[in-house]
């Protein structure tokens, strides 16, 4: 769904490798060149809109509770190799595997990135006998998620996903396509808001044949409250549109004509601003190579709004800002 700008527009310079143009495109070609004679108008409710959000500083390396670290450890089935004890240190328990095997599972520790992860290894490979339905799926992961010392408050569930494996666990092609593996991401609520970026802060956690674990994966650190900062006012975001500063959003749909799509919108008649949402994300809207901004989780919002073009329109999504220092930041650059 989303991610940084840098990685926003990473992904989308990908496309144009994907569709043989490469190395032809610029910022300039991200985002709606709308005319100076086009209107841009604001129907966007705001009255859901907080006048102000925090900026959270994240605390790293996070210590994780030794309660937290026990429960990873036996949910990875890994207890008879001993549980760590809470520390700064990265730590590695390895699922018994061959020296030669190019795929082991292992349970990780990373308290540098507030983070423990735990794959089974192979997971090109499962059976799909008595694979869990969608129901046991969320029971599941809500349960294993206070383990893990999750709130379930701050927790914002996604669809569930179905995977289809390779092989079975024999090595036997899955001709059939059926379904060897089925999880759920549950991300992080800030002040009830979610992040942007999936899988950035949240849990996740995925089922195999008769509902064993084959991966789970945590990323919390601890954070605290930093600064209160007013949120941008619809003139603000405008002048942010007009001026060139935003991002138009793929939308699953594009295709080969992603860029075409932004090109049309330079003869839309009308650009309508119909919702804002707001996210966190981790770092600055506008400074995306800034190493200290990746310390702190930062509001931004998801813009959605029609181009009417007279006879036709077109909806759209754009990465914004919605703090007003970061649109005035934006605006001055």
């Amino acid at each position: 769904m989303k991610i940084s700008t840098l990685l926003i527009l990473f992904q989308l310079f990908c496309l144009t490798l994907v569709f043989g143009q490469a190395g032809s495109n610029k910022f300039e070609d991200f985002v709606p060149q709308l005319s100076t004679n086009t209107p841009i108008v604001w129907q966007a409710p705001t009255s859901q809109l907080p006048k102000s959000l925090w900026v959270y500083r994240r605390l790293l390396p996070r210590v994780f509770p030794a309660a937290v670290i026990s429960n990873a450890v036996v949910l990875a089935s890994l207890q008879d190799k001993g549980i760590p004890q809470p520390s700064t240190n990265r730590t590695t328990i390895w699922v018994d595997h061959l020296e030669s095997d190019p795929m082991p599972g292992c349970l990780t520790i990373n308290p540098d990135i507030a983070s423990i992860g735990y794959s089974k290894g192979h997971l090109q490979q499962g059976s799909w006998e008595n694979v869990p339905d969608e129901k046991t799926v969320i029971q599941r992961a809500w349960n294993i998620a206070r383990q893990l010392g999750l709130n379930p408050s701050q927790l914002m569930p996604k669809s569930v996903s179905s995977t289809i494996c390779d092989y079975d666990d024999a090595g036997h092609a899955n001709t059939n396509h059926q379904v060897c593996e089925r999880g759920l991401f549950m991300s992080r609520l800030l002040d009830g808001i979610d992040f942007w970026d999936d899988e950035t802060e949240g849990f996740c956690v995925y089922f195999g044949s008769n509902a064993a674990i084959r991966s789970f994966g945590l990323t919390w650190p601890e954070l605290r409250r930093d600064e209160l900062r007013p949120v941008a006012s619809p003139q603000q975001i405008i002048a942010c549109i007009r001026a060139r500063k935003l991002t138009v959003l793929p939308d699953g749909k594009d295709g080969g004509n992603y860029f075409a799509r932004i090109n049309s919108l330079s003869k839309a008649e009308k650009f309508t601003i119909t919702k804002v949402t707001p996210y966190y994300k981790i770092g600055s809207f506008f400074e995306t190579n800034d190493l200290e901004m990746s310390k702190y989780d930062v509001p931004v919002a998801e813009l959605e709004a029609v181009a009417d073009f007279g006879t036709s329109n077109v909806a759209v999504r754009l990465f914004s800002p919605i703090l007003a220092p970061d649109a005035s930041r934006l605006l001055a650059k």
